[in-house]
This record gives structure tokens, C-alpha cells and sequence, in this order.
């Protein structure tokens, strides 16, 4: 037995109240999955009959009764410690105002250790969902959120949770997209926080000398390629001559590959008057060697510490002591960006940015781990080599994760 379109379009009201009773019979719906009441292998189509908070999914694609997800069961910021992958978590209804969205890529960031080690929010306690971002399709909805949304329709979302096969999203936290890429995901997180950091604190304009830290990753890239439409001169810290050649590929000026030059020298002969601006996601020594870098009235705009996300503090030692005085000397300032405090700018930034990118404006790298050891990222149980990868600092661009999907669809 199964709906389609047609059948669906169809349904009368005594149909919708037969569905409903027949799913409250202990004989069916409580002792047995619903369709092996009819012999089949269960799965179960959301719907609430009572009409008031979900719609069916009528596009031929069934929706399982249970799903995986990670969770995180043990702070720690050891994410392979903190972190339990569920094989058979229920899956979440819809409410009114809500979408039901099957992830289709969901992304890596560096702060998922902050979130697994509890430090955003001492109060919240294990166990509890992990990931920030996904892209994927809405399979089901409330009756609010069917005004602006539909069946099929590819959105992107930033919400706690989005490591899981299947998650509920508040439609006006979503973000409708043309269709489903993993392009799109590059920009909820890594380049919002670039877009908007730049932007409210950076005051770029033309001739003005960047410094981006880590600036071959998710949201170094955007960084690079925004202060280059500002008209500035961008010097780019990497890992490796292949993200050096990547760097020089998005109009990059300077790269500088710490691994074989020494930044502080290369810093201080090349650019002896120093860097206008700083976008510094690094910490520790990094952080000290942009500090001592800035120009006259230079600002160093710190978006992350990655080097300390692992230690049980979450930072990596910097020379505090000596920061009132350098920054009094240089008149410089240091700012820290956290996206949650610019959410009432968030979308404007998201349009512009997609407007970017489909314009063929910017580029948004995808690193979906085919040259890692074992291969592209695929599948919740990835997510740990993901973040292993990432913490190596082998990735060029943004980490993504794909979530093929076994069962019959139409989407």
C-alpha cells in the first residue's frame, strides 16, 4: 500500500479519519509498525490526520518510522569521545510552523568540538543533538509553514541538530534554494561569518592590506574573496603549496605557506609599515604574530582560535600581558565575531551572498575528504573522519558531508 500525488490529492475527510483511528489501534499502530499490518516492511508516511500540523508526503518518497543521528553523550572535547552515532532514533514530527527536512550534505566546522565539550551554553546537558548546518529537501510540514513552503522543495537551514538523516526545522529559520548542492552549504556558516565580520568590522576599502589566517579553509576562502571585490591586497596563510595554488586561483596576492617560510620574517620584510586588517580564525601563535603585524589604526577581527579547540581549556596560551600596550601604541583594536549576535543581518548576507555565486561572483570550495585515507565523506559515520581531517588541516575549502539515502524517492 503506498500514496502518491494523485491519491493524496484526493483524500477525503473520512479517508483522513479512518487513518487517524487505524494509527491509534494498539492492534496496528502501537504493537506492530504501521505497514506490517498489511505484510509490507514498515514505512510510515508522517501525517496527523486531525489536519492542524502536518501535511503527507504525497511525492512517492516514504519517510522511515526511525533514522540516524549523532548525539552527543559525554561532554568532551574529544569529539570521537563525546560523540554516539543512534541507528535508530524516532523520527521527529513537524509542528505547525515547522519543516521536515532529509539532509542531503550537512557541514564541518570547528566550533562542532565547542558544542561537543558544552561551551557554548553551560546549562545544556548531555545528551543532546550536534551539527549546525544542512541542505537538503522539505518531505513534510506544518500547516503554517505550507503557506511559504512545499513538498520537495530544496532548503538550507543553520540549527543545532543537523547531524541526522532527517530534522525538524522552523520555516522561518529556513532558506529556500533553487535546488539542492553542497555549493550552497559553503555559505549558511563559513560565508556568513566572512560576509558579515568583514563587513560590520573590517571597514575594507581599496588599497587596504588583509591578512587572512588559515585562509585555504571554509571560511578563509570567502575572507580571501571579499576583501579582493573591496579592491585590497590579500595575504593568505596556508599549510601546503596545493592550497597556495588554490589561494592564488581565488586572487590571492601573497601566499604564505608556514610550513616552509616563516611568516613573522615574511611579514616584517615584505610589509614593513604592517597589515590593515587581520581576519584571524587560527589563535596561539598566530595570534601574536598578527597582532605584532597590524599597521597604524589596524584592526584584527578574531573569528575562531582552531588551535585550542582540542585542549581541555579551548585556548591555546597568547602574550595577553603585552596586548593593552601594543594596541595603545599602534592605536589598533582587536574584535572578536560571533555570527549569533549578527542574526538580524544574517539573511540580507545569505542573499548576497548566493546572489555572488550564482552570479559566478565567488567561489565555494567543497572538500568532501576524496583524498583523505578512506575516501569521500559519505554517511553519518564519516562525521568523525571529518573532524579528524579537519583538525589535520588537510582540507581546501569547506568540509562537507554527504547523506545518500537508500530509500525510494522521487525528490
Amino acid at each position: 500500500m503506498s500514496f502518491n500525488a494523485k491519491s493524496g490529492a484526493s483524500l477525503s475527510s473520512r479517508a483522513a479519519r479512518w487513518w487517524w483511528w487505524w494509527r491509534r489501534q494498539p492492534s496496528c499502530a502501537a504493537a506492530a509498525p504501521a505497514w506490517s499490518c498489511f505484510g509490507g516492511s514498515w514505512s510510515r508516511p508522517i501525517l496527523d490526520m486531525s489536519y492542524s500540523r502536518h501535511f503527507l508526503d504525497f511525492q512517492g518518497s516514504s519517510i522511515p518510522s526511525s533514522m540516524k543521528k549523532l548525539v552527543v553523550t559525554k561532554l568532551s572535547q574529544n569529539f570521537r569521545e563525546a560523540v554516539t552515532l543512534q541507528q535508530d532514533s524516532p523520527v521527529p514530527l513537524p509542528g505547525d510552523g515547522d519543516l521536515l527536512v532529509r539532509n542531503r550534505f550537512v557541514g564541518i566546522n570547528a566550533s562542532d568540538i565547542n558544542y561537543s565539550a558544552g561551551r557554548y551554553d553551560a546549562s545544556v546537558k548531555p545528551p543532546f543533538d550536534i551539527g549546525f548546518e544542512g541542505v537538503g529537501e522539505v518531505v513534510a510540514l506544518g500547516l503554517s509553514a505550507s503557506a511559504d513552503y512545499t513538498v520537495g522543495q530544496a532548503v538550507a537551514y543553520v540549527k543545532a541538530g543537523s547531524f541526522a538523516e532527517y530534522t525538524v526545522v522552523p520555516a522561518r529559520q529556513a532558506v529556500p534554494l533553487p535546488s539542492v548542492k553542497p555549493e550552497f552549504l559553503t555559505l549558511m556558516v563559513s560565508g556568513a561569518t566572512a560576509y558579515l565580520s568583514l563587513k560590520e568590522l573590517g571597514d575594507l576599502s581599496e588599497g587596504k592590506k588583509v591578512l587572512v589566517t588559515a585562509a585555504a579553509g571554509g571560511t578563509g576562502q570567502f575572507a580571501v574573496q571579499l576583501a579582493k571585490k573591496a579592491k585590497c591586497h590579500v595575504i593568505g596563510t596556508c599549510s601546503s603549496d596545493e592550497k597556495g595554488g588554490f589561494l592564488k586561483s581565488i586572487g590571492c596576492d601573497r601566499t604564505i605557506n608556514y610550513k616552509t617560510e616563516n611568516v613573522e620574517s615574511v611579514l616584517r620584510k615584505d610589509y614593513p609599515e604592517g597589515v590593515d586588517v587581520v581576519y584571524e580564525s587560527v589563535g596561539g601563535k598566530m595570534f601574536d604574530l598578527a597582532l605584532n603585524a597590524l599597521a597604524i589604526k589596524g584592526r584584527l577581527i578574531v573569528i575562531g582560535f582552531i588551535t585550542g579547540y582540542q585542549n581541555p581549556t579551548g585556548f591555546q596560551p597568547i602574550k595577553a600581558e603585552l596586548l593593552p600596550a601594543k594596541l595603545l601604541k599602534k592605536s589598533a583594536s582587536v574584535q572578536g565575531f560571533f555570527l549569533n549576535h549578527y542574526l538580524s543581518d544574517y539573511k540580507m548576507a545569505l542573499q548576497h551572498l548566493l546572489k555572488m555565486y550564482e552570479r559566478g561572483d565567488l567561489v565555494c570550495e567543497v572538500d568532501f575528504g576524496d583524498m583523505s585515507p578512506e575516501g569521500k565523506f559519505t554517511g553519518l559515520e564519516s562525521v568523525f573522519r571529518a573532524v579528524d581531517y579537519m583538525y589535520m588541516g588537510k582540507n581546501i575549502g569547506k568540509i562537507v558531508v554527504e547523506l545518500p539515502h537508500s530509500v525510494n524517492s522521487k525528490l
